[in-house]
Protein backbone atom coordinates (compact mmCIF):
# COMPACT_ATOMS: atom_id res chain seq x y z
CA UNK A 1 0.00 0.00 0.00
CA UNK A 2 2.64 2.49 0.52
CA UNK A 3 4.38 2.04 -2.38
CA UNK A 4 1.14 2.42 -4.55
CA UNK A 5 0.70 5.94 -2.42
CA UNK A 6 4.38 6.86 -3.16
CA UNK A 7 4.09 6.07 -7.21
CA UNK A 8 0.97 8.48 -6.95
CA UNK A 9 2.73 11.03 -5.22
CA UNK A 10 6.02 10.68 -7.62
CA UNK A 11 3.18 10.99 -10.76
CA UNK A 12 1.55 13.92 -9.13
CA UNK A 13 4.47 15.83 -8.54
CA UNK A 14 5.63 15.16 -12.15
CA UNK A 15 2.53 17.12 -13.76
CA UNK A 16 3.47 20.75 -14.55
CA UNK A 17 0.52 23.66 -13.64
CA UNK A 18 0.53 25.80 -15.97
CA UNK A 19 0.58 28.94 -14.62
CA UNK A 20 -0.11 31.46 -18.10
CA UNK A 21 -3.60 29.47 -18.43
CA UNK A 22 -4.95 31.42 -15.21
CA UNK A 23 -3.30 34.51 -15.89
CA UNK A 24 -5.23 37.71 -17.43
CA UNK A 25 -4.93 41.09 -18.51
CA UNK A 26 -5.61 44.08 -16.57
CA UNK A 27 -6.13 47.84 -17.84
CA UNK A 28 -4.01 50.47 -15.94
CA UNK A 29 -5.89 53.75 -15.72
CA UNK A 30 -4.77 56.69 -13.95
CA UNK A 31 -6.37 58.30 -11.17
CA UNK A 32 -9.37 60.16 -11.46
CA UNK A 33 -8.41 63.55 -10.73
CA UNK A 34 -7.31 64.89 -12.73
CA UNK A 35 -6.63 62.18 -15.80
CA UNK A 36 -10.01 61.23 -15.54
CA UNK A 37 -9.34 57.03 -15.56
CA UNK A 38 -7.12 57.60 -18.71
CA UNK A 39 -5.87 54.10 -20.09
CA UNK A 40 -2.11 54.22 -19.33
CA UNK A 41 -0.80 50.81 -20.21
CA UNK A 42 -1.79 46.84 -19.40
CA UNK A 43 0.01 44.63 -16.85
CA UNK A 44 -1.06 40.23 -16.33
CA UNK A 45 -1.53 38.83 -13.38
CA UNK A 46 -3.09 35.81 -11.71
CA UNK A 47 -5.98 37.25 -9.04
CA UNK A 48 -6.37 40.70 -8.11
CA UNK A 49 -4.15 40.52 -4.94
CA UNK A 50 -0.97 39.91 -7.38
CA UNK A 51 -1.99 43.30 -8.84
CA UNK A 52 -2.51 45.52 -6.17
CA UNK A 53 0.88 47.45 -4.65
CA UNK A 54 2.65 47.20 -8.15
CA UNK A 55 4.62 50.45 -9.14
CA UNK A 56 3.68 51.09 -13.06
CA UNK A 57 6.41 53.74 -14.46
CA UNK A 58 6.30 55.87 -17.45
CA UNK A 59 7.80 59.12 -19.10
CA UNK A 60 5.45 62.42 -19.48
CA UNK A 61 5.72 62.08 -23.17
CA UNK A 62 4.26 58.75 -23.48
CA UNK A 63 1.61 60.03 -20.82
CA UNK A 64 0.82 63.46 -22.82
CA UNK A 65 2.91 63.46 -26.14
CA UNK A 66 5.13 66.59 -24.96
CA UNK A 67 8.74 65.61 -26.37
CA UNK A 68 10.22 67.94 -24.08
CA UNK A 69 9.07 65.90 -21.02
CA UNK A 70 10.63 62.88 -22.10
CA UNK A 71 13.18 63.35 -18.94
CA UNK A 72 10.12 63.35 -16.62
CA UNK A 73 9.13 59.82 -14.93
CA UNK A 74 6.05 59.21 -13.82
CA UNK A 75 5.20 56.73 -11.08
CA UNK A 76 1.42 55.13 -10.25
CA UNK A 77 0.34 52.65 -7.91
CA UNK A 78 -2.40 49.87 -8.10
CA UNK A 79 -4.57 50.64 -4.69
CA UNK A 80 -7.92 49.15 -6.60
CA UNK A 81 -8.99 46.57 -9.43
CA UNK A 82 -12.44 46.64 -10.39
CA UNK A 83 -13.17 43.68 -12.95
CA UNK A 84 -10.34 44.23 -15.72
CA UNK A 85 -9.15 47.71 -14.38
CA UNK A 86 -6.51 48.38 -12.64
CA UNK A 87 -7.37 51.95 -10.96
CA UNK A 88 -4.10 53.66 -9.89
CA UNK A 89 -2.73 56.58 -7.58
CA UNK A 90 -0.05 59.50 -8.31
CA UNK A 91 2.57 58.56 -5.83
CA UNK A 92 5.44 60.99 -7.15
CA UNK A 93 7.69 61.95 -10.20
CA UNK A 94 11.48 62.50 -10.80
CA UNK A 95 13.91 63.84 -13.47
CA UNK A 96 16.25 61.52 -15.25
CA UNK A 97 19.46 61.42 -13.34
CA UNK A 98 21.71 62.34 -16.62
CA UNK A 99 19.23 65.00 -17.20
CA UNK A 100 19.95 66.77 -13.96
CA UNK A 101 23.89 66.34 -13.98
CA UNK A 102 23.76 67.98 -17.70
CA UNK A 103 22.33 71.07 -15.88
CA UNK A 104 24.74 71.19 -12.95
CA UNK A 105 28.52 73.08 -14.30
CA UNK A 106 31.46 74.20 -12.28
CA UNK A 107 30.73 77.92 -12.67
CA UNK A 108 27.18 77.62 -12.01
CA UNK A 109 25.33 77.73 -8.21
CA UNK A 110 22.91 75.07 -7.37
CA UNK A 111 20.11 75.71 -4.52
CA UNK A 112 18.25 72.54 -3.14
CA UNK A 113 15.67 71.54 -0.70
CA UNK A 114 13.43 69.23 0.44
CA UNK A 115 9.98 70.67 1.29
CA UNK A 116 6.86 68.59 3.06
CA UNK A 117 3.59 70.12 2.22
CA UNK A 118 -0.17 69.35 3.17
CA UNK A 119 -2.92 69.97 0.56
CA UNK A 120 -6.81 71.26 1.54
CA UNK A 121 -7.81 67.64 1.22
CA UNK A 122 -5.19 66.30 3.66
CA UNK A 123 -2.48 64.74 1.26
CA UNK A 124 0.91 64.74 2.55
CA UNK A 125 3.46 65.19 -0.55
CA UNK A 126 7.73 65.98 0.13
CA UNK A 127 9.20 68.40 -2.39
CA UNK A 128 12.33 68.51 -3.85
CA UNK A 129 13.07 71.67 -5.87
CA UNK A 130 16.33 72.41 -7.75
CA UNK A 131 17.53 76.22 -8.83
CA UNK A 132 20.67 76.60 -10.78
CA UNK A 133 21.97 80.27 -11.25
CA UNK A 134 23.60 82.26 -13.58
CA UNK A 135 26.89 82.07 -11.55
CA UNK A 136 28.09 81.28 -8.17
CA UNK A 137 26.66 82.34 -5.33
CA UNK A 138 27.09 83.10 -1.33
CA UNK A 139 25.36 80.71 1.09
CA UNK A 140 23.56 83.92 2.35
CA UNK A 141 21.87 84.39 -1.09
CA UNK A 142 21.65 80.74 -1.49
CA UNK A 143 19.45 81.17 1.87
CA UNK A 144 17.12 83.62 0.94
CA UNK A 145 16.55 81.95 -2.50
CA UNK A 146 15.76 78.53 -0.30
CA UNK A 147 13.24 80.54 1.98
CA UNK A 148 11.40 82.59 -0.57
CA UNK A 149 10.98 79.21 -2.49
CA UNK A 150 9.53 77.25 0.75
CA UNK A 151 7.17 79.46 1.69
CA UNK A 152 5.84 79.96 -2.06
CA UNK A 153 5.80 75.97 -1.77
CA UNK A 154 3.94 75.66 1.35
CA UNK A 155 1.72 78.18 0.42
CA UNK A 156 0.26 77.06 -3.10
CA UNK A 157 -0.14 73.62 -1.33
CA UNK A 158 -2.07 75.00 1.17
CA UNK A 159 -4.90 76.45 -0.80
CA UNK A 160 -4.67 74.01 -3.74
CA UNK A 161 -6.52 70.17 -3.68
CA UNK A 162 -3.45 67.26 -4.62
CA UNK A 163 -4.64 66.80 -7.97
CA UNK A 164 -4.25 70.68 -8.94
CA UNK A 165 -0.74 70.46 -6.84
CA UNK A 166 -0.01 67.32 -9.55
CA UNK A 167 -1.03 69.61 -12.75
CA UNK A 168 0.95 72.49 -11.32
CA UNK A 169 3.83 70.14 -10.88
CA UNK A 170 3.82 68.24 -14.37
CA UNK A 171 2.33 71.61 -16.46
CA UNK A 172 5.49 73.81 -15.24
CA UNK A 173 3.28 75.97 -13.27
CA UNK A 174 4.45 75.73 -10.00
CA UNK A 175 8.14 75.91 -11.55
CA UNK A 176 7.10 79.02 -13.07
CA UNK A 177 5.88 80.97 -10.18
CA UNK A 178 9.57 79.88 -8.44
CA UNK A 179 11.09 81.92 -10.93
CA UNK A 180 9.50 85.18 -11.03
CA UNK A 181 9.88 84.49 -6.91
CA UNK A 182 13.66 83.95 -6.80
CA UNK A 183 14.38 85.94 -9.83
CA UNK A 184 14.84 89.55 -8.25
CA UNK A 185 17.06 88.15 -6.24
CA UNK A 186 19.60 86.37 -8.74
CA UNK A 187 19.77 85.66 -12.19
CA UNK A 188 18.06 82.18 -12.37
CA UNK A 189 19.56 79.44 -15.43
CA UNK A 190 16.72 77.14 -14.53
CA UNK A 191 14.39 76.13 -11.68
CA UNK A 192 12.52 72.49 -11.68
CA UNK A 193 10.85 70.71 -9.00
CA UNK A 194 13.31 66.89 -9.75
CA UNK A 195 11.40 65.04 -7.28
CA UNK A 196 7.94 64.26 -5.91
CA UNK A 197 6.77 61.50 -3.46
CA UNK A 198 3.35 60.95 -1.86
CA UNK A 199 3.88 60.25 1.83
CA UNK A 200 0.41 59.93 3.01
CA UNK A 201 -2.92 60.09 1.28
CA UNK A 202 -5.96 62.20 2.34
CA UNK A 203 -9.90 62.62 1.33
CA UNK A 204 -10.56 60.82 -1.73
CA UNK A 205 -12.35 63.10 -3.96
CA UNK A 206 -16.02 61.10 -5.75
CA UNK A 207 -16.76 63.74 -8.08
CA UNK A 208 -16.03 63.85 -11.64
CA UNK A 209 -16.77 60.61 -13.96
CA UNK A 210 -17.64 57.39 -13.12
CA UNK A 211 -15.80 54.22 -14.45
CA UNK A 212 -18.80 53.19 -16.18
CA UNK A 213 -19.07 56.40 -18.02
CA UNK A 214 -15.18 56.76 -19.15
CA UNK A 215 -16.41 52.53 -20.58
CA UNK A 216 -19.29 53.92 -22.76
CA UNK A 217 -17.32 57.40 -23.79
CA UNK A 218 -14.45 54.84 -24.77
CA UNK A 219 -16.63 52.42 -26.59
CA UNK A 220 -18.44 55.36 -28.39
CA UNK A 221 -15.05 56.14 -29.58
CA UNK A 222 -13.98 53.14 -30.66
CA UNK A 223 -17.72 52.41 -32.79
CA UNK A 224 -16.79 56.52 -34.36
CA UNK A 225 -13.09 55.70 -35.48
CA UNK A 226 -14.54 51.97 -36.88
CA UNK A 227 -17.42 53.93 -38.60
CA UNK A 228 -14.41 56.27 -40.17
CA UNK A 229 -12.69 53.36 -41.31
CA UNK A 230 -15.49 51.99 -43.23
CA UNK A 231 -16.50 54.76 -44.61
CA UNK A 232 -12.46 55.29 -45.79
CA UNK A 233 -12.56 51.66 -47.22
CA UNK A 234 -16.34 52.52 -49.04
CA UNK A 235 -14.36 55.29 -50.55
CA UNK A 236 -11.29 53.33 -51.77
CA UNK A 237 -13.12 50.56 -53.48
CA UNK A 238 -15.86 52.88 -55.24
CA UNK A 239 -12.32 54.87 -56.61
CA UNK A 240 -11.35 50.85 -57.65
CA UNK A 241 -15.02 50.32 -59.46
CA UNK A 242 -14.47 54.04 -61.28
CA UNK A 243 -11.01 52.93 -62.16
CA UNK A 244 -11.76 49.33 -63.47
CA UNK A 245 -15.36 51.06 -65.83
CA UNK A 246 -12.27 53.04 -67.48
CA UNK A 247 -10.67 50.02 -68.32
CA UNK A 248 -11.17 47.46 -71.09
CA UNK A 249 -14.11 45.20 -70.54
CA UNK A 250 -14.24 41.16 -69.91
CA UNK A 251 -14.62 40.67 -73.49
CA UNK A 252 -12.59 42.88 -75.07
CA UNK A 253 -10.01 40.97 -72.40
CA UNK A 254 -10.64 38.14 -73.45
CA UNK A 255 -10.06 38.32 -76.79
CA UNK A 256 -7.08 39.67 -76.14
CA UNK A 257 -6.47 36.30 -74.47
CA UNK A 258 -7.55 34.00 -77.40
CA UNK A 259 -5.13 31.91 -78.42
CA UNK A 260 -2.29 33.15 -81.32
CA UNK A 261 -3.79 30.60 -84.04
CA UNK A 262 -7.48 32.53 -83.90
CA UNK A 263 -5.72 35.75 -84.41
CA UNK A 264 -3.47 34.10 -87.09
CA UNK A 265 -7.13 33.33 -89.13
CA UNK A 266 -8.52 36.49 -88.55
CA UNK A 267 -5.72 37.99 -89.97
CA UNK A 268 -5.54 35.52 -93.08
CA UNK A 269 -9.61 36.67 -93.81
CA UNK A 270 -8.77 40.09 -93.34
CA UNK A 271 -5.90 39.73 -95.86
CA UNK A 272 -8.27 38.10 -98.11
CA UNK A 273 -10.65 40.51 -97.76
CA UNK A 274 -8.13 43.16 -99.23
CA UNK A 275 -6.90 41.26 -101.70
CA UNK A 276 -11.20 40.88 -102.80
CA UNK A 277 -11.65 44.66 -102.85
CA UNK A 278 -8.54 45.29 -104.90
CA UNK A 279 -10.03 42.99 -107.63
CA UNK A 280 -13.14 44.38 -107.75
CA UNK A 281 -11.11 48.02 -107.54
CA UNK A 282 -9.06 46.42 -110.65
CA UNK A 283 -11.81 45.46 -112.34
CA UNK A 284 -13.87 48.47 -112.18
CA UNK A 285 -10.86 50.50 -113.14
CA UNK A 286 -10.28 48.51 -116.56
CA UNK A 287 -11.94 51.26 -119.02
CA UNK A 288 -9.85 53.34 -121.09
CA UNK A 289 -8.39 56.51 -119.49
CA UNK A 290 -8.02 59.97 -121.45
CA UNK A 291 -4.57 61.25 -121.01
CA UNK A 292 -4.28 63.85 -123.31
CA UNK A 293 -7.22 65.47 -121.05
CA UNK A 294 -5.31 65.62 -118.15
CA UNK A 295 -2.72 68.18 -117.34
CA UNK A 296 0.88 67.58 -117.10
CA UNK A 297 0.99 67.53 -112.83
CA UNK A 298 -1.75 65.16 -113.14
CA UNK A 299 0.25 63.40 -115.55
CA UNK A 300 3.39 63.31 -113.15
CA UNK A 301 1.10 62.16 -110.24
CA UNK A 302 0.39 59.26 -112.12
CA UNK A 303 3.93 58.28 -113.15
CA UNK A 304 5.06 58.54 -109.50
CA UNK A 305 2.55 56.22 -108.25
CA UNK A 306 4.12 53.79 -111.62
CA UNK A 307 7.14 54.34 -110.71
CA UNK A 308 8.60 55.95 -113.60
CA UNK A 309 10.09 59.16 -114.94
CA UNK A 310 8.37 62.48 -115.10
CA UNK A 311 10.53 64.65 -116.74
CA UNK A 312 9.60 65.09 -120.42
CA UNK A 313 6.89 66.88 -122.46
CA UNK A 314 3.49 66.42 -122.25
CA UNK A 315 3.45 63.30 -125.03
CA UNK A 316 6.04 62.08 -123.67
CA UNK A 317 4.26 61.47 -120.34
CA UNK A 318 1.14 60.41 -122.00
CA UNK A 319 3.59 57.91 -124.27
CA UNK A 320 5.60 56.55 -120.81
CA UNK A 321 1.66 55.95 -119.29
CA UNK A 322 0.41 54.35 -122.18
CA UNK A 323 3.05 51.36 -122.42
Amino acid sequence: MAKKVSAKARAAARKQRDKWKTKRWYTIRAPRHPWDFKNIGETIGESDEHIIGRVYEMTLQEFNGDFTKMHVILRFRVDECVGQDALTTFIGHHHQTDHIRRQIRRYRGKVDDVVDVVTTDGYLVRLKPLIITQKRVQTSVKQVMRSKTRDLLLGFAAKNTYSKLQEAILGGELEEDVRKAVKPIYPIKSISIRKSQLLQTGVVDEKGPTLDEIHAEEAKTASELKAKKAAALAAAMEDEEDETEATPSILDAAEAMEPESEKSNDVVEAVSEVEETKEVVQEDTTEPVDHSSMTVAELKELLKAAGKPVSGKKADLIARLEE
